[in-house]
């Protein structure tokens, strides 16, 4: 859904044009940034970004004028790696990778047979996406076609642009999650047919990893991958130690986990891998030369405690990276919060995460690595009006960190720290707003 109002919004406005690197400082170039900036907004678009003065007099007559003067205007959160079936399992007491999937998860996806229930946890989801400023999600759903059919039907609603898929899965789990033999890639076919390209919504197939699928699985996935390359893949990569030696066990003939998945040809640059903790980096090079992107998930492996995730060793092997909730391991949907998780495993590893590098990553490095830059990410003439208006005074102790910030850098890092859903005071999507 597009409103097609035209709005002015006037505010502090902040969008990333390139990576700005490691340093201190951003590279040249690299961001956008107007004290007193103003967006333009037509039929769902941003028509110009700039300085609050010199757009005033470009605005169309009717347009109507949106002062959030003390808030900072950045675009949308995206999210590259998150289940929303797993909602309502977030904060369920630690057990690592393996025992966290027998005990929570997949007895909470069995729930998902019943399509009532699978709308109402989408719409709950989504409403907590929009409240941590989150407008772009790559999403698993379960195994079930229904719970991918609420999914999609909710996003659409909402105007929202999602990428998600059914969970592929014909084996190590309880039978009433288990695809029968074809079942799965039959329902993501129908389910592609349905939903892939729809109004803003993409298809990604969805081996959940390479444990639970058979190879015949696998070889069927990497078939309908190589027929329409405009589809994308999501899956999880070495994110555990059990689940590596579990892998080297079920394929013994594969060099490594990465080896399995190259094998079906299922490493392309639309493959997501999430995690991707446990890498050498003959396998990061492998990765990078196929365009694929690890979804790094910090609060995800922290709690379960996967491990320490090594940023700098992937930029060196020049291997895209994307930074995602993992929801319901991660601890919050907010990607402020994902923000400071990243930081402390950073530092951890002697390589802590700028609010620089974060907030690019937020933005435009997750839009580039799902290949979406072209539409969201970064303001732009012609970019899709999706946007997330942070309030630095949101909390007491957030107003008094930012009144003591000398610079934007100060404040980012603030925010990073600080903040959660209650700096979000509203989420734009598609040109409409949702006011927090």
């Amino acid at each position: 859904m597009t409103d097609n109002s035209r709005y002015l919004l006037r505010g502090e406005v902040l969008s990333f044009n390139d990576d700005p690197g490691e340093g201190d400082t951003p590279a040249p170039d690299s961001l956008s940034h107007y004290p007193d900036g103003a967006l333009l907004i037509e039929n769902g678009r941003i028509s110009a970004v700039g300085h609050h003065e010199q757009l005033t007099s470009r605005a169309p007559a009717d347009a109507k004028h949106i002062d959030y003067r003390g808030k900072l205007l950045m675009p949308g959160f995206i999210d590259p790696h998150v289940h929303y079936a797993q909602l309502d399992i977030m904060a369920s007491y630690g057990r690592q990778l393996l025992d966290w999937l027998n005990e929570y998860t997949f007895p909470e996806e069995c729930r998902f047979t019943q399509r009532a229930h699978a709308d109402a946890v989408a719409e709950a989801f989504l409403d907590q996406l929009i409240e941590a400023g989150t407008t772009t999600a790559q999403v698993f759903c379960t195994s079930h076609p229904n719970s991918v059919d609420a999914f999609f039907s909710a996003s659409q609603r909402r105007g929202m642009r999602m990428l998600a898929g059914k969970v592929l899965m014909d084996r190590h789990a309880p039978e009433a999650l288990l695809d029968p033999p074809g079942g799965g890639i039959d329902d993501s076919e129908r389910l592609i047919a349905d939903w892939h390209g729809r109004d803003r919504l993409s298809y990604s197939l969805t081996p959940r990893f390479a444990p639970t699928s058979s190879r015949e699985q696998l070889d069927a996935t990497g078939g309908v991958l190589r027929n329409a390359p405009d589809l994308y893949l999501q899956t999880h990569l070495s994110e555990n130690p059990g689940e590596i030696a579990w892998v080297a066990e079920l394929f013994p003939d594969c060099q490594d986990y990465l080896a399995v998945y190259e094998h079906f040809n299922l490493v392309g640059p639309r493959s997501t891998f999430a995690h991707g903790i446990h890498l050498d980096q003959d396998m990061r090079h492998r990765l990078a030369e196929r365009g694929s992107n690890i979804a790094f998930c910090p609060s995800s492996n922290l709690f379960l405690g996967s491990g320490l995730f090594d940023r700098l060793a992937c930029r060196e092997a020049g291997l895209n990276i994307s930074l995602a909730s993992d929801i319901g391991a991660g601890t919050e949907l907010s990607g402020l919060g994902s923000l400071k998780a990243a930081y402390q495993v950073g530092q951890l590893l002697g390589q802590p995460l700028t609010a620089w590098q974060g907030f690019y990553q937020l933005t435009l490095g997750n839009a580039r690595a799902l290949h979406l830059q072209d539409a969201i990410g970064h303001f732009a003439p012609g970019s899709e009006a999706d946007l997330v208006v942070l309030d630095p005074a949101a909390t007491p102790l957030l107003k008094r960190r930012t009144a003591r910030s000398g610079s934007l850098v100060e404040r980012l890092f603030a925010l990073m720290m600080l903040g959660d859903e209650r700096a979000v005071h509203a989420t734009w999507i598609n040109g409409r707003t949702y006011q927090g």
